[in-house]
């Protein structure tokens, strides 16, 4: 078994988790057979004193 690998970018307006959630369901709609995450950096958009947006970036391991 072959195991390939995808990077991707998650946002979300309420959270990291819902950020690595939200890049999660888009790389499921083009790769099948998830077989984990690895999130690798976690950054976020600030205005004012507020986090305005979060981001995690991902990598996805597949198998085709």
């Amino acid at each position: 078994m072959q195991i390939k690998v995808a990077e991707f970018v998650g946002e979300s307006h309420r959270d990291w988790q819902d950020a690595v959630t939200s890049a999660v369901a888009e790389a499921s709609r083009t790769y099948g057979n998830i077989t984990g995450v690895e999130v690798y950096n976690w950054t976020a958009s600030v205005k004012g004193d507020r986090i305005i947006d979060y981001k995690a970036n991902i990598k996805i391991a597949y198998t085709e």
